[in-house]
């Protein structure tokens, strides 16, 4: 059938079902974004393309559904970087469309050119060029089933004079594979080792979000075994949190009953995760790894197995398949040793923690060091990080979607949320970008228009992304609620130079005269402020309603005290000792 290349290429998306695109308007695209509304398809035209990568991963990630970015080649392009690399560790499938300086001219050093296949080499789970104007569908739909399979991004590159050609091309059929149930030994084998084990312990990732059944498969299994589980760091949604085998999360700012449970373990089921080393820190003081446990690790892609801990078993699969077949081997009698005491020391673990957690108002300073009871004394009456954090667990909705940025403030809320099922929860992941609560959240909405949604940011993070203001009061953009926890600094660089750089604060500070709230409200929308813990959960509920019920979207500026949470790498820091010595007056005259 004869058509244009841009007419193959967007019949080949609506083959796929990918309804929304990110990004900013480019010549480079503008033969396929001519033709979105008519195929159904949705631009939604950012403030800047770094965010508009992050709103397609927050999209996809809440709905399962693939989108896709798209923007200028060269300049508009480089701005993805850090979103699609986000989205690799987010195992996140997206599809990003590289617009590339036309063939005629590339090498030349033209205008807005770049070598994008090699800058997104180590972002991308798979990727691709256009060779030739009669290939666009195959390369496309190739592109999109390997997001799919390897459930990462993956990039198609094409030049840009490909766009107006007339070709005589087939639509393909989108192509999808059967996921694996796992080795048969393997399963076997892990089946037999927690069928003996006395305390088996499950950690869920994020890989039994993506799976299809995921969390009710490891329920299931769970309560064959009556297992406690944990999830890993930033994958609170992996579990169902009134669950009374549910332990919560491991890892920075996680939750004590879940590492004091899971040193326990004679035998771990770590299900749908790589296992990150920086999601099994020390928390809390506890060492809680179990060394001696063995390990089964269940992941669909082989080469993250036995990576970062020593695996027993390693079991290549899908999350939920694997559960299902290991608990259809199960011995009768499995679960059974110290079931009743494993039963009572999980509750009565739980319940300590949950009284620990509900009565903590402060954080500690590290012997030496003294910023956190200076920042108290410095502004008493102000809120802390947690006492902020109680109050916006008093107003959360039980169904909402949230998500979450990097930094102190919002890393010290890691242990409060949970929830009853699966993409609830966003957060930036190991990556760790600045500036993704705001546009994660705002993907989540255009994708969960009926659910509330509300995204979270310290006042450094959210800097990154406040542009965006500017972009989602625009009356096709669904309204949100977002929280900025201000307290005009950046937290974690702060915590480290109270601990290794003597109270050298090169670089810490923000500037207190910038009201978000008042960037708010100048950008058409609501703004307000919370001081006390009554008033945050008073504006919470308010703002929820006015999204809810008449499409407005609030910013709430929450002001703490300065009070600094845990660092983030107490394992990857150590006081500096000086030996030739630094002097200004060694500095070059002008």
């Amino acid at each position: 059938m004869k058509m244009t290349t841009e007419e193959a290429f967007v019949k080949t998306l609506q083959a796929h079902g990918i309804r929304h695109a990110f990004g900013i308007i480019g010549s480079a695209m503008m033969p396929i974004s001519d033709i979105f509304p008519a195929a159904g398809i949705k631009f939604w035209d950012c403030a800047h393309e770094g965010s508009a990568g992050f709103m397609s991963d927050g999209y996809t990630r809440a709905t399962g559904e693939m989108s896709m970015m798209i923007a200028q080649n060269g300049p508009g392009i480089t701005n993805f970087v850090t979103a699609v690399k986000t989205a690799y560790w987010n195992h996140t499938p997206v599809l990003l469309v590289t617009p590339q300086a036309a063939n005629k001219t590339i090498g030349q050093g033209g205008f807005q050119e770049m070598e994008q296949m090699n800058l997104f080499a180590d972002c991308v789970a798979y990727q691709e060029e256009v060779r030739d104007p009669s290939r666009v569908c195959e390369v496309l739909a190739r592109v999109i089933s390997k997001a799919h399979r390897l459930s990462g991004p993956a990039q198609i590159n094409i030049p840009r004079d490909f766009w107006t050609q007339v070709v005589d091309i087939e639509i393909p059929e989108p192509i999808s594979f059967e996921v694996s149930p796992g080795g048969e030994n393997s399963v076997a084998s892990a089946a037999e080792l927690l069928s003996s084990a006395k305390f088996p312990v499950i950690l869920n990732g994020a890989g039994v979000v993506l799976s299809e059944g995921g969390i009710d498969a490891s329920k299931a299994l769970a309560e064959q075994l009556d297992a406690p589980v944990c999830v890993g760091y930033q994958h609170n949604d992996a579990f169902p949190g009134s669950h009374p085998l549910f332990a919560g999360p491991l890892g920075y700012n996680g939750s004590k009953a879940g590492m004091e449970l899971i040193a326990k373990a004679d035998v771990v089921l770590a299900l749908g995760t790589r296992l990150n080393p920086f999601s099994t820190l020390p928390g809390y003081g506890i060492d809680y790894w179990p060394t001696d446990a063995k390990i089964i690790q269940v992941d669909i892609n082989p080469d993250r197995i036995g990576l970062t801990k020593k695996v027993t078993v390693g079991i290549v699969g899908d999350a939920a398949k694997v559960a299902k077949g290991i608990a259809a081997q199960l011995a009768d009698d499995a679960g059974d040793a110290g079931r009743a005491d494993r039963k009572a020391l999980i509750a009565d673990t739980k319940s300590k923690w949950k009284q620990e957690l509900s009565s903590m108002d402060h954080e500690d300073d590290d012997p030496g060091t003294t910023w956190n009871e200076r920042a108290r004394a410095a502004k008493p009456d102000w809120m802390s990080p947690r006492m902020a954090w109680r109050a916006i667990q008093s107003a959360l909705p039980r169904e909402a979607i949230i998500s979450s940025d990097i930094g102190n403030n919002c890393a010290i809320g890691n242990a409060y949320p949970d929830f009853e099922e699966g993409r609830k929860y966003l957060a930036p992941g190991l990556f760790g970008p600045c500036g993704y609560g705001l546009p994660s959240i705002v993907g989540a909405k255009i994708g969960q228009p009926d659910v509330p949604v509300v995204g979270f940011a310290g006042d450094g993070a959210f800097g990154i992304a406040v542009n965006e203001l500017t972009a989602i009061g625009r009356g096709d953009w669904p309204a949100i609620t977002q929280i900025v926890f201000r307290n005009y600094q950046w937290g974690a660089e702060k915590r480290n130079s109270t601990l290794w750089f003597d109270d050298n604060f090169v670089g810490t500070e923000l500037d207190t005269e910038v009201s978000y709230a008042g960037i708010a409200q100048a950008c058409g929308l609501k703004g307000v402020v919370a001081r006390t813990m009554d008033e945050l959960t008073e504006v919470l509920n308010t703002a929820i309603k006015d999204q809810m019920e008449n499409n407005k979207t609030t910013l709430i500026e929450v002001m703490l005290n300065q009070e600094l949470g845990e660092p983030f790498r107490r394992d990857a820091m150590k006081k500096p000792v000086r030996v030739a010595g630094i002097d200004a007056a060694d500095m070059a005259a002008e």
